[in-house]
Parts: C-alpha cells; structure tokens; sequence
C-alpha cells in the first residue's frame, strides 16, 4: 500500500492530475476513520462530521497540487495539517457568531468557577502549537497527528518515521510544553 499511494503522489506532484482519482479510493478509508475518531472526541454536537472533515481536507490537499509529497508518510502529515486548519478554521467561525440567546457548553471545571468554552480552548492550542513548531517541527508534526487526525501513538510514529520510544518521549514533552504555554496564556488573558 506504501508503494501505491508514494508512486500515486509522484503521479500527481508530476502533473497527472487524473492520479488524484486513484488516491482517493486508496487513502479515503484510513483518512475517515481517523476523521471519524478525532470527531468521537470532540464535544457533543460537533456539527462536523467524519466524512465532511475528509471531504474538505481532501479538497485541500488536492487543490494545493504544488506540493511535492514523496510518500504516504508526508501525504498523511499534510492531511493532519489539513484537518487541524479546518478544525481551527470551525472554532473561529464558531466563535465569532454572535447570536443573543445562545447556549454555551461548559465544561465540569465550571463547578470551580472555571468555564472553559471548546472553541477558545482549540483557538489557545492552535496559537500554541504554532509557536511549538517554530521550536521543533517534528514535536509539533506529532501532536498534529495525535489530536487533529486521532492517530494512535505507533500510527503516527510511523507516519513520521521515527521509533515508538522516540514518538512517546516527544508526546511526553510537547504534551507538558503546550499545557505550560496554554496555561500562561490563560494567566495573561485573565
């Protein structure tokens, strides 16, 4: 399968726009349910759902042809950049409606006097995870994957090509580096 999909991005990178039509059936599948299980962990009432956020993505990617993939590894990396941009792209759009009347979904910290709203949360993680990968790339590439695809921890080690150890020593730090910036960041806005 890594064969097929590398040889059908060269296809396309090289100007064959009619491979984009093989890629799809080929990488659709793996692409929804990884959609599908980032969406089980969002809020309830998401009004995204699995095969839109694909769908979209998808359009993306392919309507960025000037790419040059090399293989399914740097395809899937570019798709969880992809799902992370609409995902933040919906928060902002949610975000800034301002409808009189609206219901707002807090979360359990706001028995402690917290309210945490998810879409300003993804907009603090975005800011974050930004400033992330101007530091390190890869660390930032791995929590794209984790949480904006819903890759499992050896899904997206081998989808950056690193070892298990490795991918879980850089979740480990980019999880305690993001909770740091988020929380100084909340700390700031207060």
């Amino acid at each position: 399968m890594e064969t097929d999909v590398t040889q059908i991005l060269k296809a396309i990178t090289s100007g064959r726009r009619e491979a984009t039509e093989e890629l799809l059936p080929i990488v659709y599948k793996e692409l929804r349910s990884l959609a599908a299980s980032k969406l089980n962990k969002e809020v309830f009432g998401h009004t995204l759902e699995p095969t839109a956020l694909v769908h979209e993505a998808y359009l993306r990617l392919i309507g960025d042809i000037d790419d040059d993939w090399q293989n399914r590894r740097h395809f899937f990396a570019a798709a969880a950049e992809a799902m992370r941009r609409i995902l933040i792209d919906h928060a902002r759009a949610k975000k800034s409606q301002k409808r009189g009347g609206e219901f707002n979904r807090v979360s359990i910290k706001a028995l402690e006097g917290v309210p945490i709203r998810r879409e300003e949360e993804l907009l603090a993680l975005d800011a974050a995870l930004t400033e992330l990968a101007e530091r390190d790339k890869s660390k930032a590439d791995l929590v794209k994957l984790r949480f904006f695809v819903g890759m499992n921890m050896e899904q997206a080690a081998e989808v950056l090509g690193m070892s298990l150890r490795t991918a879980e020593r850089n979740w480990a730090y980019a999880r305690a580096w993001l909770h740091r910036q988020i929380c100084e960041g909340a700390a700031n806005d207060s």
